[in-house]
């Protein structure tokens, strides 16, 4: 029953952040916004219970069965993907190093911002 019970939790928050992206029309996906505000309540919490715990560890657990729809969607348009291999390509490898740059960026940015001045005073190495 503890596993029904954190899956209907984490079901439940999927779909307050599905209706809160509809109603203010948000542009991120509602299952983000509602992983968001589960993380934000186990943090008040500051623990997760075990019915999640369970839930969570048996969803990871199956993680790999998630990536058959994908599977089957690939070999569904292989034709399609043979036909235009280029610019998918070429959107992959693009997309991928973008990504990378503005995670390195946004790395950098934060890193400063949280870094205390290890030198208050204003006088040099000694």
């Amino acid at each position: 029953m503890s596993f029904l019970n954190g899956i209907t939790l984490l079901l439940v928050y999927q779909l307050v952040g599905e209706v809160a992206v509809r109603l203010a029309g948000l542009p991120i996906p509602g299952p983000v916004l509602g992983m968001v505000l589960l993380f934000l309540t186990l943090l008040v919490r500051g623990r997760a219970p075990a019915s999640v715990d369970q839930a969570a560890s048996a969803l990871l657990s199956h993680l790999s069965l998630l990536f058959v729809p994908a599977g089957v969607g690939m070999m569904v348009h292989f034709s399609r993907i043979a036909d235009e291999w280029l610019p998918i390509t070429l959107a992959l490898l693009l997309s991928t190093v973008i990504t990378m740059v503005a995670t390195a960026l946004i790395m950098q940015v934060t890193s400063r911002w949280f870094a205390r001045p290890l030198d208050s005073g204003g006088q040099g190495d000694e």
